[in-house]
């Protein structure tokens, strides 16, 4: 409803500055940044969820139509939008409430990145692979762009494809601390085997970063044993 009524709204500025009749508004809802739920008033009075996501107010969607509408008379008329004022920014005032990591550590005589449960040495398709590495807090690196973890799949001796990220549906990286005053951690990865996986050896991987007292994180990773897909 708020589309239609933003359409609508650029749909009588443009018609009252001249365009034809027949003129057709399309709203691409394509952009580099995220404002959260634009939701009407009606819809912010009842407080479900696209209403309860708007978080600029019952009247956000009559402040976008007000801008809008300026905009398509600018259009019209072949003037330049002004930009107005650039809104203040806030990120080094606001409070953070989430600790920050202060270490890592793992049990004497293992390493990050070492298997704490191995795969099977066979599986179906249908069943589940799970994998626990002893891991360090995925928030000292998020991996944007790389991956927690990779299936791949051995095309021959030595030689291994990435088949699977954690981009993929089939895959899930899990991670909790088993004692956060020690700071050890474990990283469960699961890989759901779809009828279409082809029949071969597969191996799981983890990758993430630990963070040592007073010292900035480090990269480490971690390999599976190699198990056998069946159909």
């Amino acid at each position: 409803m708020s589309g239609r009524r933003l359409r609508h709204a650029v749909n009588e500025t443009l018609k009252a500055a001249g365009f034809p009749d027949n003129t057709q508004v399309v709203i691409a809802g394509l952009s580099n940044t995220y404002a959260d739920y634009i939701a009407t008033f009606e819809e912010y009075s009842v407080q479900r969820y696209e209403g309860a996501s708007t978080i600029y107010g019952p009247h956000t969607l009559n402040a976008y139509i007000q801008h809008y509408k300026k905009m398509a008379s600018d259009l019209a008329a072949g003037r330049t939008t002004s930009k107005g004022q650039t809104p203040k920014n806030l990120v080094d005032d606001q409070i953070p409430f989430l600790r920050p990591v202060l270490w890592d550590s793992h049990p004497s005589g293992k390493h990050f990145g070492d298997v704490h449960k191995d795969a099977n040495t066979k599986y179906k398709v249908n069943e589940t692979v799970t994998v626990q590495f002893w891991s360090g807090n995925p928030r000292n690196n998020l991996m944007t762009n790389e991956t927690f973890l990779t299936v791949e799949q051995e095309q021959s001796k030595n030689e291994w494809l990435v088949y699977r990220t954690d981009a993929f549906w089939d895959t899930k990286f899990h991670w909790a601390h088993t004692s956060f005053l020690s700071g050890h951690s474990l990283a469960t990865i699961t890989w759901d085997i779809s009828p279409e996986v082809p029949a071969g050896n597969y191996r799981i991987s983890h990758y993430g970063y630990y963070k040592s007292l007073f010292a900035s994180p480090k990269p480490f990773h971690g390999t599976s044993s190699v198990f056998k897909v069946t159909h």
